[in-house]
């Protein structure tokens, strides 16, 4: 069953008296559960197809639907998880953690129980009273995907997460997102520039073209994936050295460097 409908989606913007197509007939359907990832050059519309589906755009045609209903605006169903980590400075991980719960009006006793819980589930132990000035990149980023999940959304909309971490930061971080969603699986539209991410995180990954974006080709990970069971493989290093994995990215990356860059409509 399809949890996120894109139809014929298109978005304009006026700029300086003139309109500039962002997003052009882009149709996409994304299943319950499914992890999809979507690449692309600066500008092609990545970020603002995220909007759309989050609620906090609007197409200027075609429709947005998420569980069946039509996209009006942002809901409870939908969390979105932002490059900047957009806490709280002002209160602990704990506060921040528990901010959506208090606000939907869950008791104090239910608010603990959830914060132990994806405290522990994001390796934040120790740290429950701490400031997010106190806290390393991939630590607040932690918090912020917590926050998210916290409510237990349907979809999980991320929007190039870990660009603002160091490499190693960031490698880490996928390998906890990874787990992650395997344990506690998620409809998720994850937004990146790096190939190798995506390949690696997602079931399908969709190649736009330069704007107006458009989707050039989509590319199924997961039946390669599981083909070659990748699961096997507990580091992401030893994942990217299979053959079958660097066939697949070079794949994405001849697409991006020599159809979509050289795309100009």
């Amino acid at each position: 069953m399809s949890h996120i409908q894109i139809e014929s989606v298109r978005r304009d913007f006026g700029v300086n008296g003139s309109v500039v197509s962002a997003l052009d007939n882009v149709t996409l359907e994304i299943k319950d559960m499914e992890f999809v990832a979507i690449v692309g050059p600066s500008g092609c519309g990545k970020t603002t197809l995220l909007r759309l589906v989050a609620g906090l755009d609007f197409p200027t045609g075609g429709r947005v639907r998420v569980g069946g209903t039509e996209v009006q605006g942002p809901g409870p169903d939908r969390a979105v998880v932002f490059q900047q980590f957009a806490l709280f400075p002002w209160k602990t991980v704990a506060q921040n953690i528990a901010f959506g719960l208090s606000c939907k009006g869950a008791t104090r006793e239910k608010q603990n129980q959830e914060v132990r819980k994806f405290v522990s589930m994001m390796n934040l132990d120790g740290h429950e009273n701490s400031y997010p000035h106190q806290l390393s990149g991939g630590m607040q980023q932690r918090v912020a995907i917590a926050r998210s999940y916290v409510l237990a959304p349907d979809v999980l909309l991320m929007d190039e997460p870990f660009g603002a971490l160091d490499a190693q930061t960031r490698t880490v971080m996928q390998e906890e997102l990874k787990g992650i969603c395997r344990a506690h699986p998620r409809t998720v539209l994850f937004i990146t520039h790096a190939v190798d991410e995506a390949v690696y995180l997602a079931d399908r990954v969709v190649v736009m073209s330069r704007r107006p974006g458009r989707i050039y080709e989509i590319v199924d990970v997961a039946q390669l994936r599981d083909r070659e069971n990748w699961s096997k493989y507990e580091r992401i290093e030893d994942v990217m050295d299979q053959p079958s994995f660097v066939q697949v990215r070079t794949h994405i990356w001849r697409l991006l460097r020599d159809k979509v860059n050289l795309t100009v409509e």
